[in-house]
């Protein structure tokens, strides 16, 4: 019986000893919530800014991919694609127009598919083009021509 009543007591104190320190005070969730609290305001503004970096250089690897493929169907059919029939004579045979004798079977992208610029917006395709065989311009953040900074025009004659 008395070991029964020290085993108890025993169990008893180990676990009021322990039970004190199963969680977390609120100071310390507090200082742990200040702290991500001011790595957040040292980091956040550092990643907005790099949002519209990435965007101007995805345009500018979209137009440098659209460039390759034109050079391919070029080489494939001895002439540009017009304004009319668009990028979309990379990835579809085109029906209009001057017809290509030796259109590559799957297109001359890889994807398929035309995707918009950064920003959503299509891009501009044009030729005879007025800076060489053919223009490529993304008209930036805001869509229209002109414009500085990120609003500015990406254009293949500027890469």
């Amino acid at each position: 019986m008395q070991k029964k009543l020290n085993s108890k007591i025993f169990n008893f104190e180990f676990y009021t000893l322990h039970s004190r320190r199963a969680g977390f005070t609120l100071i310390e969730i507090m200082v742990v919530l200040f702290i991500l609290a001011i790595l957040a305001a040292i980091v956040a503004p550092r990643l907005i800014g790099r949002t519209d970096d990435a965007r101007v250089v995805k345009a500018k690897v979209q137009i440098k991919n659209f460039e390759t493929a034109l050079k391919l169907f070029k080489m494939d059919n001895g002439f540009y694609p017009s304004t009319e029939q668009g990028l979309e004579a990379l990835i579809e045979k085109p029906t209009t127009g001057k017809i290509p004798e030796n259109y590559k079977t799957g297109g001359y992208l890889e994807k398929k598919k035309i995707t918009p610029d950064s920003w959503g917006h299509s891009y501009v395709y044009i030729s005879p083009g007025t800076q060489g065989d053919y223009d490529i311009i993304s008209y930036g953040a805001d869509g229209v021509p002109g414009g500085k900074g990120y609003d500015a025009d990406i254009t293949n004659w500027d890469l």
